[in-house]
C-alpha cells in the first residue's frame, strides 16, 4: 500500500513538474529562423542577405525593439567578427554586414530597456 502512494506521489510531483515546464508555450519560429529561449525572452536568429536579423519575443508577443541594442560575434573557421545590434522596426534588430554561413557560432547580447543582458548563442544550420 505505501509502495503505490508513494509511485502515485511521485507521478503526480513529475506531472506538476511538466506543466509548469511548459507552462508558457514553446517558442517557434515565426521568421524561417532558429529560435532560442531565455526565461520569458524568445530571440530568434534569422541569417539574410549581408546581414542579421534578430527578433524578440516577450513570452510569445512581439517586444518593440526601439530601446533595445546589443551585439553579435560570428565565430567560423577559426574567426571571429563582432556586429552591432540595432533598432529595425517591428520586434527585429539587425547587424548590417554580418555574415554566418552554415556551421557557423553566433553569439548574441541583446540589452533590454532596464538593462538587463540577455546572452544566447546559435549554431547556424
Amino acid at each position: 500500500m505505501m509502495k503505490k502512494s508513494l509511485s502515485m506521489l511521485l507521478a503526480a510531483s513529475a506531472a506538476l513538474a511538466l506543466s509548469s515546464a511548459y507552462g508558457h508555450g514553446t517558442p517557434t519560429p515565426n521568421h524561417g529562423g532558429i529560435v532560442q529561449a531565455v526565461g520569458d525572452t524568445w530571440l530568434e536568429l534569422v541569417p539574410a542577405s549581408g546581414k542579421i536579423e534578430l527578433y524578440v519575443e516577450d513570452d510569445g508577443d512581439p517586444m518593440p525593439s526601439a530601446g533595445l541594442n546589443g551585439h553579435v560575434s560570428v565565430e567560423n573557421g577559426g574567426t571571429t567578427a563582432d556586429y552591432v545590434l540595432k533598432p529595425a522596426g517591428g520586434n527585429k534588430l539587425e547587424a548590417v554586414g554580418a555574415h554566418a554561413p552554415k556551421g557557423a557560432k553566433v553569439i548574441a547580447v541583446l540589452v533590454l530597456a532596464d538593462k538587463t543582458k540577455v546572452p544566447v548563442t546559435f549554431v547556424v544550420k
